[in-house]
């Protein structure tokens, strides 16, 4: 037994047969770079628990969207469920004392309030998906490029992390006043039957008491649940990633490597002249030289302009990607390569100015012959947006500073969606295509599926293509209350003091010189 023993001990392994060790031979771990850095100090430690104050703003937001916005159409609750998520993260915002995260959340509490404005879906949409972008940029303090366009997803880390702080909160409070919150449950129920019951009676004993009472309906319940539990989870989330913002928001790639000014220089040329090629051949075209060119292909302006423009908004794209690589690989160590640098990058910008300008130039042609619509609009609208971030991008590069640059981009954005909803695009459609000398008949079909917010423009018209259009809409109702939507209540304004003629009814529309 004792030999058996001996021979299973450590030192009766043969050499050759014992593991060796890897840590000698591969050395301690490289330490996180910047990015691992600055995830670990983004991650809850374990340690804190969200205060009682955080939680009750936050249940006390949560409620009040829950009722503001469940069993009532996107409207006015919407709008001031936004301002109320807002206002609960502002002084938080305001010790920060960053105009630029300033400016962004006043950008995305104004998109979401549009929601009270405009009730075309499109308009709506596109508002809210810029607001929750905006707002997710001004909490995580984002600067760098990469944290911009990511702020959306910093902020889903960041509700990963608020959770279990919440967890916490919620339990120590409760651990802490356990007792306390036994009675106050109990005396809150008791007092729940208690007006419910006297509220019954003496609403049935009185109509005009039970005018005044508000009516509750159980079928919203659970919606209201699940409201007052997702606010109340991002107003937590905002509180926390308004105090203790991600690091990786402002880290920074470095410069990449310089290439020879030489190498550099060819291709960024090479695209300088093509575009100035360009641009001279647009200016050519307009100025009526190219118009031989147009006839001989057997194309009209419109046709001209319909080939181009998404092949110019494309290229528009491509050159920001463009300038911004060359931008990271220029080489700039002496003032000569500097100069040269500018000045090719600013040719290709100025350049690409030219042809955004062909771009909505091409796109007012073709708009005038074949009319405006949504997709049009907007599509002017990214070429347009693309143009001002190309203004900035030049700006940028007069002093290499460009760590506004990103920010200011997305603010661009969030005013140019203001913008757009500013100017009513579903009037607009109405106004332009039943006022232009377009090369098509006039789509009715399309005008009758504007929304509400077209209603007006579409009432100013002549018989009977206005009854014809007004008929055919399938606007929703206005609501007052939290549901109260301006474009839905100007629609029924005009419903309500002017009826559709008897002499004039639907079938008729089909004497109209229109394109079904």
């Amino acid at each position: 037994m004792t030999g058996t023993a001996a021979s299973q001990t450590p030192a009766a392994v043969p050499p050759h047969a014992r593991p060796v060790p890897l840590g000698p031979l591969l050395g301690p771990p490289p330490p996180p770079g910047p990015f691992g850095r600055a995830v670990a100090a983004f991650r809850w430690d374990g340690r804190g628990a969200a205060p009682l104050p955080t939680l009750a703003l936050a249940t006390g937001v949560g409620a009040a969207s829950a009722v503001m916005v469940v069993g009532h159409q996107p409207g006015l609750g919407v709008a001031l469920a936004g301002v109320l998520v807002g206002a609960a993260v502002a002084p938080v915002l305001v010790r920060r004392r960053s105009v630029t995260d300033a400016a962004l959340a006043l950008v995305s509490v104004a998109l979401v309030a549009v929601v009270a404005v405009r009730d075309a879906p499109w308009v709506v949409a596109l508002c809210l998906l810029t607001a929750t972008w905006t707002a997710a940029a001004a909490l995580t303090g984002a600067r760098a490029t990469l944290a911009v366009v990511a702020a959306p997803l910093s902020w889903g880390v960041g509700v990963a992390r608020a959770l279990p702080w919440l967890r916490h909160g919620v339990g120590a409070t409760i651990g802490a006043r356990r007792r306390q919150a036994l009675r106050v449950g109990r005396a809150v129920a008791l007092a729940a039957v208690v007006v419910v019951t006297f509220g019954a009676l003496f609403a049935s004993a009185d109509r005009v008491f039970a005018s005044l009472l508000p009516r509750f309906d159980l079928g919203h319940l659970p919606g209201q649940v699940v409201v007052v539990i997702l606010v109340a989870v991002a107003v937590a989330t905002n509180a926390q990633l308004a105090t203790h913002p991600p690091a990786w928001s402002t880290l920074r790639t470095g410069s990449g490597r310089p290439a020879a000014l030489t190498e550099w220089a060819i291709p960024v040329v090479a695209l300088d002249v093509l575009v100035v090629a360009f641009v001279t051949v647009q200016a050519t075209a307009l100025a009526g030289g190219h118009r031989h060119v147009l006839e001989t292909a057997g194309l009209t302006y419109a046709q001209y302009a319909r080939q181009g423009f998404a092949q110019l908004v494309a290229a528009t794209a491509l050159t920001l990607v463009v300038v911004a690589v060359a931008a990271r690989h220029a080489p700039r160590s002496t003032s000569r390569e500097r100069g040269a640098v500018r000045v090719a990058l600013g040719v290709l910008g100025v350049g690409t100015l030219g042809v955004v300008a062909s771009a909505l130039l091409r796109m007012d042609l073709y708009v005038e012959a074949f009319g405006l619509t949504r997709l049009r609009l907007w599509v002017a609208l990214a070429e347009g947006v693309m143009g001002v971030v190309l203004l900035l991008v030049l700006v940028a590069g007069v002093r290499w500073r460009a760590g506004w640059l990103p920010s200011a981009a997305l603010g661009v954005v969030g005013a140019a969606l203001l913008v757009l909803a500013a100017v009513d695009p579903d009037a607009l459609v109405v106004r332009h295509n039943t006022s232009a000398d377009l090369d098509v008949p006039l789509d009715v079909r399309y005008l009758q599926g504007l929304s509400a917010d077209a209603v007006p423009a579409v009432d100013a018209l002549d018989e009977p293509l206005r009854s014809c259009v007004l008929d055919g809409m399938a606007v929703r109702d206005a609501e007052g209350g939290f549901g109260w939507n301006l474009g839905r209540a100007r629609a029924a304004d005009v419903g309500a003091s002017h009826a559709v003629p008897t002499s004039w009814p639907p079938a008729s529309c089909d004497d109209l010189d229109v394109r079904w």
